[in-house]
């Protein structure tokens, strides 16, 4: 009966590996999205989880200029935290003045997004998924126009500070979240 009970116990603890999340007993924190070189800026939305305190549990939005607004502790300037680093600043905010050991997860639910421009079939604002590459964009907006140049893009891109830069792009360059994409038009 021992060896039945362990072979059960060692299956649990192999699905939550495949599944990301904790194995039953395990320390809580598992999140939805937890990348570790994900900056969160403005328009990202997070599910925040405070354990044992359902009062500051929800849904949170950062505003346009990166900043979290949270109960208790007030604003957080999270513009290009990591969620691991924000976890840690509301811990830090939390304890020991409002909570004793205070036990909080980051998840991110929603990217901002991103936008494509120029010579695209429908150009405007998607959401971000994760991994996506110029063309995969260019898909997305409806492929080309027929004035497009399918080889010429640049993305307009911000950095931590808010100052925004241009960078010269293939169809294989990563787009972020908040990227400008442009497809150029072609000369003839």
């Amino acid at each position: 009966m021992a060896a039945i009970a362990t072979g059960v116990a060692g299956m649990r603890g192999a699905l939550a590996q495949v599944s990301g999340s904790p194995p039953p007993g395990g320390a809580p924190g598992a999140t939805i999205d937890r990348s570790s070189d994900y900056k969160l800026g403005g328009g990202d939305r997070m599910r925040i989880i405070v354990y044992g305190q359902a009062n500051l549990t929800g849904e949170y939005a950062l505003d346009g200029g990166g900043v979290l607004s949270f109960p208790l502790i007030g604003q957080v300037q999270a513009m290009g935290m990591t969620p691991g680093q924000l976890e840690r600043t509301i811990v830090s905010r939390l304890h020991p003045d409002y909570l004793k050991n205070p036990s909080v997860s980051v998840e991110v639910m929603t990217r901002r997004p991103f936008y494509i421009v120029g010579e695209v079939r429908n150009p405007g604002s998607y959401p971000y998924v994760a991994g996506m590459t110029v063309i995969n964009a260019i898909a997305l907006a409806g492929g080309f126009t027929y004035r497009a140049r399918e080889s010429s893009f640049y993305i307009k891109r911000n950095d931590k500070s808010g100052q925004s830069s241009r960078l010269d792009a293939n169809q294989e360059t990563p787009v972020q979240p908040g990227d400008v994409v442009m497809v150029r038009e072609r000369y003839f």
